[in-house]
């Protein structure tokens, strides 16, 4: 068996050994329905109720490994993400899956690219991403519905609110006929308003969840209605027209920007992808690039292949980061 088939087989091992240790040292007396019910109010203390009725009920191993986690720099920053993408994932379940994803592409590359160690530690480095690039996308990809669904929802609401319905019933009204994901998050502020927190409160919740710039408005304006009264249905009728101009223009831009987005990617993927086929054509022409072996700039530190590789990503580098700032248009 090779070295590096065991030191992935041994990581592996030391990691279920550490997660299970955590587990065991840190149970907390606290119930699930706790847990339950701060997702919904944000507090930190629950009703002590529920704490009688679930005391003879442990926490999962995901559970505890979320609470020997929760004093760390990284976990609040890593829950936020993946509430905006909506993945029904744990901090501790995703940290899993990130470890995972790294050990599986570095091995994975070490089997297929001759057994090289230096393109199994870049393989593992991808890994490490490839987790965070799909919370990214899965919850860029949720904006954007959002976002298109905010017009209909606004219909919605103000014909509600003609009608004689309050703003919480509207807000029902919503989390009832729209789908997901205005309705999911809609119906999460009428639960978080019944279970007593305010509704500035549970609006504030619901923009943490989706940063729109339109829903700050909606949010605004319900707030002040509030505050110093109003036609709220009016103002949300003159929101709804702004929204619906903001979406079509946004439309005709990404429609205009296409071909620029695509050029972006093929100036980072396609030397990536060349330089793979010449490496599995002939990898020892290829490995003279990352060799410690002259030609040097600067013997014996730096090869020449070494700032070749180097400049070669730089530029790549700059390349992408100008096509997405030539392409990104704020509306």
């Amino acid at each position: 068996m090779s070295p590096l088939l065991l030191i992935v087989l041994a990581g592996a091992s030391l990691l279920i050994v550490f997660g299970a240790g955590i587990a065991l040292v840190t149970g907390g007396s606290r119930g699930n329905v706790d847990k339950r019910l701060e997702q919904f109010v944000g507090a930190t203390e629950v009703v002590d109720v529920v704490e009688e009725i679930e005391a003879d009920r442990g926490d999962d191993l995901a559970d505890r490994l979320d609470t020997a986690l929760s004093g760390r720099g990284f976990f609040a920053p890593t829950k936020e993400r993946i509430a905006k993408a909506d993945v029904k994932l744990r901090v501790s379940e995703y940290i899993v899956l990130v470890i995972l994803s790294s050990l599986g592409v570095a091995l994975l590359a070490y089997l297929l690219l001759n057994r090289n160690v230096i393109l199994a530690l870049i393989g593992a480095l991808v890994g490490l991403q490839i987790p965070k690039f799909y919370i990214s996308y899965a919850a860029n990809r949720r904006m954007r519905a959002f976002d298109n669904q905010l017009s209909d929802t606004l219909n919605l609401w103000v014909n509600a609110l003609r009608s004689g319905y309050s703003v919480l019933q509207g807000m029902e009204a919503i989390a009832t006929e729209l789908p997901p994901p205005v309705s999911r998050e809609f119906e999460r502020v009428v639960q978080e308003v019944r279970l007593g927190l305010g509704l500035e409160e549970a609006l504030a919740n619901m923009y943490r969840r989706v940063p729109s710039e339109d829903l700050d408005l909606i949010i605004t304006a319900v707030n002040i209605q509030r505050e110093v009264g109003g036609n709220l249905a009016e103002i949300l009728d003159t929101i709804s027209f702004t929204i619906r101009e903001r979406v079509r223009i946004k439309g005709e831009i990404r429609t205009l920007t296409a071909q620029g987005r695509i050029s972006g990617w093929v100036v980072g993927l396609l030397p990536l992808g060349l330089a793979g086929v010449l490496y599995a054509i002939n990898g020892e022409y290829m490995s003279q690039l990352w060799m410690k072996d002259k030609p040097w700039v600067l013997e014996p530190y730096l090869p020449c292949g070494w700032l070749v590789v180097g400049t070669g990503l730089f530029m790549m580098l700059m390349g992408i980061l100008a096509i997405r700032k030539i392409v990104d248009i704020e509306v």
